[in-house]
């Protein structure tokens, strides 16, 4: 397995440990207006990211490197200012060509038009758009992956391939062979599977792992854009797909 280093060539202070936090969790969802704009690509990483481009699965060429300090994806080091500040999230949904940046949490509130935004735009886009209200934590893990990358570099948006999903969805999913759980947390808005471009799946799902909030699935697929990561906030496992 490819050291962190391979992909990310950085070293990490260590910072105060805390934990989230908080969200209320009982908001509204109505429809509403996020722009759609003509497909572009996905922005690059800066220099000091560019090992991160040249991978596209975990491999065994991190011989020789040395490794970085263990805390380098634990955002369980990041500093309580860290988790005060105002949340903007950047998101893009490919299946959609929906593309959106929205500041969604601020003075330790959820901003309610901002987060139904968000809502509509996790809704499920193979199930007639349907749309459900999605769990605040899950957005207080997702937010704070993309902000966490941010720091090193990486500023691009956080692609979400797959949010809620009607019943009917998932098991349709089922039925094609795509890994879909009977039970599956997406179907209660508890789930997404995510991807950000140049960022190894092997790295990106170690650092939503790190975040202690729920599940965390490893999908490694063929190409610079095959794997993605699903991140749930239901009981803390892991498992490769």
């Amino acid at each position: 397995m490819a050291s962190r280093r391979e992909f990310l060539g950085l070293t990490a202070a260590s910072f105060l440990s805390v934990p989230l936090i908080g969200c209320a969790s009982s908001v509204p969802v109505r429809h509403s207006s996020i722009a759609h704009p003509a497909a572009k690509p996905a922005p690059v990483a800066s220099s000091s990211m560019a090992h991160a481009s040249e991978q596209s699965a975990p491999s065994g060429s991190g011989a020789g490197m040395m490794e970085p300090p263990p805390d380098i994806f634990d955002a369980q080091a990041l500093d309580l200012e860290f988790w005060l500040r105002p949340r903007t999230i950047e998101v893009v949904r490919p299946a959609s060509k929906e593309r959106a940046k929205l500041l969604y949490w601020k003075d330790g509130e959820i901003i309610e038009s901002a987060y139904q935004d968000l809502c509509h735009l996790m809704r499920d886009v193979n199930g007639g758009n349907e749309t459900r209200n999605i769990d605040p934590k899950l957005f207080e893990t997702l937010w704070g992956t993309q902000a966490f990358v941010q720091r090193y570099g990486i500023d691009a948006p956080l692609e979400i391939l797959s949010g809620y999903r009607t019943p009917a969805s998932n098991q349709k999913l089922r039925e094609a062979g795509v890994p879909a759980a009977r039970q599956s947390l997406h179907m209660v808005g508890r789930a997404a599977d995510i991807r950000i471009a140049n960022l190894n799946a092997e790295v990106l799902g170690g650092l939503v792992k790190s975040f202690r909030q729920g599940g965390v699935g490893f999908y490694y697929r063929a190409g610079p854009r095959g794997g993605w990561i699903h991140a749930d906030t239901g009981l803390q496992r892991t498992w490769k797909g």
